[in-house]
This record gives C-alpha cells, structure tokens and sequence, in this order.
C-alpha cells in the first residue's frame, strides 16, 4: 500500500479540478487507490432505491465522491496556505509531518 502524506481529519485546498480553490477537511482516506474524500469537494448525486430493512429512504442522495491525492494539498497551521509536506524526527523521536512553507508541526 502505498503512504500518503495527507491523512484523515486534515485541512487541505483543491488543486486542480473543477472544485479548483475550495478548501475542506479529508473525510476518508483510500490509500489503495491514491484518493482521498474531501468535505464539500466533488459532490455527486446518487439515485437510491429506498431499503426499509437498513431504513434508507429513497430519492437523490448528494454526497462527496473521491478525488486523487495529487488534486489537494495541505494547508500550512502558520500560514493558511497550501504547503508541500515535509517529515521530520522530534528530538523525542516521533516522527512527525511538517509543513514546507513556515516549517510547522502539522500533527498534533
């Protein structure tokens, strides 16, 4: 499985693609397939027959599809801005994500 630098519950900024600009929190993380779920980016609508038994009512259900990794990128915790995403080990010895641009801890 191939890493990601982007994980769960980030803020990141679409960047490329017809959401172009939006920024979001990352919903789910498909690490398989490259693609990440991002809150409010690339929603799609989905036709749905109604399931009394998982009590799912029917009609048009709109919900965010993926998106590939590539397309986003994280916002910086200084800056607000996009930033590439560096790594770096804490004299501690946690190994934690930094962001290019202000050099920030990104994780908590």
């Amino acid at each position: 499985m191939p890493s990601m630098s982007i994980r769960k519950n980030d803020q990141v900024v679409v960047r490329a693609g017809k959401d172009r600009g939006k920024k979001g929190r990352v919903l789910m993380v498909i690490a398989a397939r490259n693609r990440v779920v991002v809150e409010g980016v690339n929603v799609i609508k989905r036709h749905t027959r109604p399931n009394p038994q998982k009590n799912i009512k029917g009609g048009i259900v709109e919900r965010e599809a993926s998106i590939h990794a590539s397309n986003v990128m994280l916002i910086d915790p200084e800056s607000n801005e996009a930033t590439r995403v560096g790594h770096k080990t804490l004299p501690d010895g946690r190994r934690v994500r930094i962001g290019r641009k202000s050099g920030a801890v990104v994780d908590k």
